[in-house]
C-alpha cells in the first residue's frame, strides 16, 4: 500500500458536466503523492450499504482508482461514480440495509456504522463532491473527527462559500444556446417564449443568462413578481421586436405574489427534507395566456413553454468546467499534503481560495435583489464597476 495511505472521493446530489475532469485531477495528483486512491460509488449510498461481514461483494460501493480508469472518464459529463441523494443521518426505516442491526426508528441516524465503514475501507481523508446537501453531511463526519476536504459542485451555484460551484458555467452557456434556439419556434408563431431553469432557492440560472441577452426578462425565488406586471413587460418587449416575440427564464423556485403557490412541490420529498419542483414554468406560461389580452387590444398572445431540466446538466463540460475542477482537485491535495482539513475549495473574486465547511451550513447564497435584480424592470441591473464575475452576496 502506498505510505501516505488512502484517499477516498465521492459524488453525491444532481449530477453536472465537470465531476469527471474534478475526480480524474484529485486521483492522478494523489496517486503521484503516493496515496491509494478509491471512488465511493452512488454518494453516501455506497456508505451506507458497505458491509463489514468478511467475504461481502462491496463492488457497488467501493472502487479501486487509478489513472487509466481516471483518464477514460476525465472528460466526459456526469460522474462515473454515479450518485445518490441518501442522506445516511436521516435514514427511513425501509432503506436501511438488511446487514444493519438496531435501527427500527422511522427515520435513523447510521452515522456510526458510515464512521466504521470508512474505516473499515482504510480511508484517512474524505472528498465529497457536492452541494450543499452533501456537503452538509461532510461537514458532519468532519465534525465526528474523520478528515474532509470538500468540493462545491451545484447547476445554482447557490454553494456557500465560493463564487463558483462546478457545473454552473456549462449550465448558464446551454441555458442561452437553447434559449437561441427556441427563438425561432416563439418568432415564427408570435408568442411569448417561457423557458423554466434550475434554480430552487437561488436565481443565478435565470438572472445570468439574462443577463448575457438571452431573455427579455427574468423571475427568481428571491423575489415575488405579479403577473401583470409581467404581462405588461412581455407584451412591452414582444411589441417592439420586429418578429414579435419576447421571452422570459423562469427559475423552477419563482413565485408571483398574485398567485399563492405558484412554485409547484410535488408530494415527493427526497431525505434532505426537499420536495421535488417543476411546473413553474406551466403555470406561469398559463396566467400569461390569460392576462395578455388586458396588453393586446383584447387578443390572447399564445405562448411557447419549455422546460430545460436535464438538457442543461447533461454532456460535456465546457472550458470553465473543464479548468475549473482541474484546479479544484489540486488545491484539495494541497490542503490534505498541509494536513488542513475541515476545509471548501473556493473560488472568492477571481482568485482560487479554501473556506471553512463551516461556512456550507452558515447560510444560504442567493442573489441580492437590491444589488443586482431590477424589480421594476423584472431584469438584471447592470452595474458592473467591482462586481464579482459571479454575481453573488458576500465581499
Amino acid at each position: 500500500m502506498p505510505g501516505k495511505g488512502t484517499l477516498a472521493i465521492l459524488t453525491g446530489g444532481g449530477d453536472v458536466p465537470g465531476l469527471n475532469p474534478a475526480i480524474r485531477a484529485i486521483t492522478i495528483r494523489a496517486l503521484r503523492e503516493n496515496y491509494r486512491v478509491v471512488g465511493i460509488r452512488r454518494g453516501w449510498a455506497g456508505l451506507v450499504d458497505y458491509s463489514r461481514e468478511k467475504g461481502a461483494d462491496n463492488s457497488e460501493s467501493v472502487q479501486e482508482l487509478s489513472e487509466a480508469i481516471v483518464n477514460r472518464a476525465g472528460r466526459t459529463g456526469g460522474t462515473f461514480l454515479h450518485t445518490s441523494r441518501t442522506r445516511p443521518s436521516h435514514l427511513p426505516r425501509q432503506r436501511v440495509p438488511a446487514h444493519l442491526d438496531g435501527y427500527g426508528a422511522d427515520i435513523n441516524d447510521i452515522t456510526p456504522d458510515v464512521l466504521r465503514n470508512l474505516e473499515h475501507i482504510g480511508v484517512d481523508v474524505l472528498v465529497p463532491i457536492g452541494g450543499d446537501d452533501t456537503l452538509s453531511y461532510g461537514k458532519r463526519l468532519h465534525d465526528e473527527g474523520m478528515h474532509v476536504v470538500a468540493i462545491p459542485k451545484t447547476m445554482d451555484n447557490d454553494v456557500y462559500g465560493t463564487d463558483y460551484c462546478i457545473g454552473f458555467s456549462t449550465c448558464v452557456t446551454r441555458t442561452i444556446e437553447l434559449t437561441h434556439r427556441l427563438r425561432t419556434s416563439a418568432g415564427s408563431h408570435e408568442r411569448f417564449l417561457v423557458i423554466e431553469v434550475f434554480g430552487r432557492y437561488a436565481g443565478f440560472t435565470a438572472l445570468l443568462p439574462t443577463m448575457a441577452g438571452a431573455a427579455d426578462r427574468c423571475l427568481i425565488p428571491e423575489y415575488a413578481a405579479d403577473i401583470e406586471q409581467l404581462t405588461e413587460l412581455l407584451t412591452y418587449d414582444r411589441n417592439r421586436n420586429p418578429s414579435k416575440y419576447s421571452v422570459v427564464l423562469v427559475s423552477e423556485g419563482a413565485h408571483l405574489r398574485s398567485h399563492e403557490g405558484m412554485s409547484f412541490e410535488s408530494e415527493e420529498m427526497d431525505m434532505f427534507g426537499h420536495r421535488k419542483l417543476g411546473g413553474t414554468g406551466d403555470r406561469i406560461a398559463a396566467a400569461l395566456k390569460e392576462y395578455s389580452s388586458r396588453y393586446n387590444k383584447g387578443r390572447r398572445i399564445d405562448v411557447v413553454n419549455q422546460r430545460l431540466g436535464y438538457l442543461v446538466r447533461s454532456g460535456d463540460p465546457d472550458a470553465l468546467d473543464s479548468i475549473v475542477p482541474m484546479a479544484y482537485g489540486n488545491l484539495a491535495l494541497d490542503l490534505i499534503l498541509k494536513k488542513e482539513y475541515g476545509r471548501l475549495v473556493s473560488i472568492h473574486r477571481g482568485v482560487y481560495d479554501s473556506v471553512p465547511i463551516t461556512s456550507v451550513t452558515s447560510e444560504k447564497k442567493v442573489v441580492d435583489v437590491k444589488k443586482y435584480y431590477n424589480t421594476d424592470r423584472l431584469r438584471p441591473i447592470y452595474e458592473f464597476d467591482r462586481a464579482p464575475l459571479f454575481i453573488m452576496t458576500s465581499d
